[in-house]
């Protein structure tokens, strides 16, 4: 079941454009009380705007006996139109889908025997019957009534919901609990959209399709098979399979008001996230540019050389697309003892899908306390002449870049996955001096570690700490990573007086399934043992006394990289005039490297210093020319100085590179709407709702656009959704309830913070400015 996540989150790890172009185009609507335009409409009852966000899949005739059997027992709880919300699951005639007409795992795997072998192993296969699982939907069932466990099913177990067995009457043994996702749901799906929670229509499942291209329902015998391999592959394959969107059906999901009665909550987004980084060159906004277009089944069902023995006739030349989804679902295997998958997941999970790893680390810059106002700062670490005495106080920064996932880290569900990072500080004893981010002996993470998690916050100012996403009203922080991005971690430890000769200082991200709290409370049992992988880590060693330069590892980034890195992150963190200083030693080092002069201005822009960046978009326009990174924030610019003709200038030669970019798209529209231009405002706006159907700004803009243009029954609709999906302005009181009864995590809320393993009072960044001494020592 997905995490709910907010728009609120402290920790700024969306591209600082999101935001800039929702502070243009939807930030004032947020704040409109009873939604767009004063003469529109009051929204649709909450059952009608629900009911908005499921296929337009009508029942059609004539009923099967099976769909009439199950129609006359079901609860309809929210209403005949939509029988499977919360899910947005639909079949493709409407109706309840016998579950006799879908062929089993094991009927497939008589043939494929390889890609058989490979799903038992996955979180698909074992999507409906992990108990960990079973424990949390049933926690909802028992609660609030089966028919909320739609909301869950549509995804988990496709076949329970479509024939109508999550109502109440039916029997607690769910059709095809063994097999969750199996081979006929997913290739039987016939089309999906960005919508999410299971925003697909199921087709009748067939092995073959006749001569004039209808699927076969009787029974299909392997000779007939076997005479037509050509209508088996119509029959089961189809371009859609192999498209992200087919994937963000279910790894893309909201949390409705029909499920929490409360309003729409966003709660998993991994398409959109896929879908705004580098991996896809649908946007030109993130950090680093990549060569080629990764999709989903890029990096999770790679083309792999079948393995010695493997039979599969799906394998053409030798390779075969691998059915093992890998992710970070490592709890699984090791339950089921899949002992094949376990090993090939941590390979994943250090390695990545391309063999050059998930993550960049490093411990970028030392810092020591002192008296002075502007203590030094030495970096980047390894290329510096520096001093370190005994009983010295140091604050290092580890950055930590996201640079092999399409997505952010961690996914999904954050609230209860666990990745962290564990700092360490030893003497050349290997005696630990320090640690941040250590297991307590009850298995639970040391509370002040940083995490890649977020805290889900419920009306009654606590943690949801089992993932009652239904109660859920707010995030506390976000401290995800997403796609391309850094982030900075600071860390502040003191060496003890007697210290001599060498230390060391390592980094490493870690990650397991679940948090120790959940995991106990789903199996039942205390300090249920789980595996730790660590994904990345970097050791650098230290001197007492003079520290010289040392040959930068093979692994390690060029010092331009390192201090880009550096910058991104420092923007994350607020911290303006550091990440401009950053990004200009990236100028200094490349100064033929256009983006180092757009991350300046993308700063600046984010300081509200529009004049500050002007000349550097010239001068990256000017080595890139035409560039519409740079043309898409000049465009921002230029409308905030009035220059609105300009600005759509520019946008639209961006759009036209890029007519995918959801933020192109959205501040195209909005630069059109202050031309008047109200029908192409709206084409943007719509195109926008293409890519991202709960785009916010999009709701809000089309509602005032479609009722100026006369489309009144199109603006109610906008206008509903907007009123359900904006932020709750009184929802951030449950997160300062929570975090003033937690100050253990606190700290995390707040984006230029320092972990301190002192026990030291922390100077607040106000009092201490930084200062950057190229080859200064300490």
């Amino acid at each position: 079941m997905p995490e709910a996540s907010l728009r609120i989150a402290p920790r700024l790890w969306l591209p600082a454009v999101v935001a800039i172009g929702l502070s243009f185009a939807a930030g004032f609507g947020a704040l409109a009380a009873n939604g767009p335009d004063n003469d529109t409409p009051p929204s649709p009852p909450a059952a009608t705007a629900g009911a908005a966000y499921t296929s337009a899949i009508k029942l059609t005739g004539p009923t099967t006996p099976f769909h009439d059997s199950v129609a006359s027992r079901y609860n309809y709880a929210f209403g005949k139109e939509s029988p499977f919300l919360p899910s947005n699951a639909m079949s493709v005639n409407g109706q309840f889908l016998s579950p006799k007409i879908f062929y089993t795992a094991q009927y497939c795997g008589h043939c494929h025997k390889e890609a058989y072998h490979q799903w038992r192993q996955t979180a698909h296969a074992n999507s409906f019957r992990a108990p960990w699982y079973l424990k949390n939907v049933n926690m909802l069932i028992d609660e609030k009534g089966v028919q909320f466990s739609r909301h869950c099913e549509g995804c988990h177990n496709p076949v329970a919901l479509l024939s109508g067995d999550l109502t109440q009457g039916m029997p607690k043994k769910r059709p095809f609990e063994d097999e969750g996702v199996t081979c006929s749901t997913c290739h039987s799906i016939q089309s999906s959209d960005a919508t999410g929670t299971g925003s697909y229509v199921m087709g009748i499942p067939a092995v073959m399709v006749d001569e004039n291209g209808a699927p076969v329902t009787r029974p299909v015998s392997d000779a007939e098979i076997l005479a037509h391999l050509d209508r088996h592959s119509k029959a089961v394959m189809r371009p859609l399979l192999q498209t992200a969107e087919f994937c963000g059906a279910c790894h893309k999901a909201a949390i409705p008001q029909s499920l929490d009665d409360y309003k729409w909550l966003r709660a998993i987004s991994l398409y959109d996230e896929w879908q705004a980084a580098s991996f896809t060159k649908q946007s030109p906004l993130p950090f680093y540019r990549k060569d080629s277009v990764s999709t989903c089944q890029t990096c999770h069902m790679p083309r792999e050389a079948l393995a010695a023995g493997a039979d599969d006739p799906g394998a053409k030349d030798g390779k075969f697309t691998s059915h093992r989804w890998l992710g970070g679902n490592t709890l699984i295997p090791v339950y089921y003892k899949y002992d094949e998958q376990a090993e090939k997941l941590v390979a994943f999970l250090k390695n990545g899908a391309q063999g050059t790893g998930v993550f960049n680390i490093d411990i970028f810059a030392l810092q020591k306390e002192t008296a002075a106002s502007d203590p030094p700062l030495v970096a980047p670490l390894g290329l510096c002449n520096f001093s370190i005495a005994p009983g010295d106080t140091l604050i290092a920064d580890v950055i930590i870049q996201n640079k092999g996932i399409a997505h952010s880290h961690v996914p999904e569900q954050r609230d209860f996955y666990e990745s962290w990072v564990d700092f360490t500080v030893k003497d050349s004893s290997g005696k630990m001096l320090a640690e941040s981010g250590f297991i307590q002996p009850d298995g639970n993470l040391d509370p002040s570690a940083h995490s890649f998690t977020n805290r889900l916050v419920n009306t009654e100012g606590e943690l949801n700490d089992i993932h009652q996403i239904w109660h859920n009203r707010v995030l506390a922080y976000n401290n995800t990573i997403q796609s391309g991005r850094s982030q900075l971690v600071r860390y502040r430890f003191r060496l003890p007086k007697e210290i001599k000769g060498q230390f060391t200082l390592t980094a490493t991200v870690k990650y397991r399934r679940f948090n120790q709290h959940f995991i106990d409370y789903a199996m039942d049992q205390k300090h249920y043992p789980m595996p730790v992988v660590d994904m990345a880590s970097q050791t650098r060693t230290l001197a007492i006394g003079d520290n010289t330069p040392v040959a930068p590892g093979p692994d390690e980034n060029k010092p331009w990289m390192r201090w880009n890195n550096y910058g991104i992150a420092l923007l994350d963190a607020q911290q303006y005039q550091a990440s401009v200083d950053a990004f200009q030693h990236v100028a200094d080092l490349r100064p033929d490297y256009a983006d180092a002069f757009t991350n300046m201005a993308i700063v600046e822009i984010s300081w509200e210093r529009y004049d500050d960046a002007k000349p550097n978009l010239a001068k990256a326009l000017s080595l890139l020319p035409g560039d519409p990174r740079a043309l898409y924030y000049r465009a921002l610019v230029e409308r905030n100085a009035g220059q609105v003709k300009e600005a759509v200038a520019d946008l639209e030669a961006v759009v036209a590179k890029y007519p995918r970019s959801r933020d192109a798209l959205r501040e195209l529209g909005f630069s059109y709407y202050q031309q008047h231009d109200y029908p192409q405002a709206r084409d943007m706006y719509e195109k926008l709702q293409g890519v991202d159907p709960d785009d916010l700004a999009a709701h809000y803009q089309l509602a005032i656009l479609y009722r100026r243009l006369g489309e009144k029954e199109k603006a109610a609709i906008e206008s509903a959704k907007f009123a359900d999906q904006k932020d709750d302005p009184t929802a951030s009181t449950y997160a300062l309830e929570f975090l003033g009864k937690h100050p253990e995590v606190a700290a995390e809320s707040v984006v230029w913070h320092t972990h301190d393993l002192t026990g030291d009072p922390i100077k607040r960044p106000a009092e201490i400015q930084y200062k950057y001494i190229p080859g200064a020592g300490l």
